[in-house]
């Protein structure tokens, strides 16, 4: 997801990153991506599958979706999802994807923690419009970066934005929602934090 303090003065959009392996294998992680200068910034952790992928292989795909079970399944060990093959790169898509866009990276910088690889656009293309979040797919995207920092964030902090995110979930959670909702906050409990359920 996004780092906490990006020092680039752009937007960052949470996605869905899709590199493939050294198997030609699929991979998705959700990630906080900046656009500046008409190019991409994409920057994983270190050490990390996505970063590992993009050194090798200088190609993927970003995903555009409602689903948020995608980010919180990411974050929790579901990574299958039904994937498409990439019009003009080496690479995939979610099938459920509103929309995707084909990167091809351009220059990178192996900083720690992490780095920054810049992306140049092949090709946008539009699945089916967006109409927007709802108040609970917004709070399942805001878990699910709270889950990406439990060893970076303090116990309290964790437990006062889960507090405050459960009311939209309480509120305008449809069944995709509440799924991945209930993925998230098991991986919170398992990792030693206690919850008011």
């Amino acid at each position: 997801m996004a780092p906490p303090n990006q020092a680039l003065n752009s937007k960052i959009h949470e996605v869905i990153v899709t590199t493939i392996n050294e198997q030609g294998h699929p991979h998705c992680a959700p990630m906080g991506i900046s656009e500046v200068n008409a190019h991409i910034l994409i920057q994983p952790f270190k050490p990390s599958t996505t970063y590992d992928n993009l050194k090798r292989h200088r190609q993927c795909t970003i995903n555009y979706t409602d689903d948020v079970r995608v980010f919180a399944g990411s974050l929790t060990g579901r990574r299958s999802w039904d994937m498409l093959p990439c019009q003009q790169i080496e690479g995939f898509y979610l099938s459920q994807a509103l929309a995707h866009t084909e990167l091809e990276i351009i220059g990178f910088d192996d900083n720690d923690p992490r780095a920054c690889f810049k992306a140049s656009v092949i090709c946008d293309v539009n699945h089916a419009p967006f109409r927007g979040y709802n108040r609970a797919q917004s709070a399942v995207i805001d878990a699910a970066v709270l889950v990406s920092r439990l060893k970076m964030l303090p116990e309290q902090k964790i437990k006062q934005e889960i507090a405050y995110l459960a009311i939209a979930i309480d509120k305008t959670a449809g069944p995709r929602e509440l799924e991945a909702w209930g993925w998230l906050m098991t991986k919170i409990k398992e990792s030693g934090i206690e919850l008011n359920d």
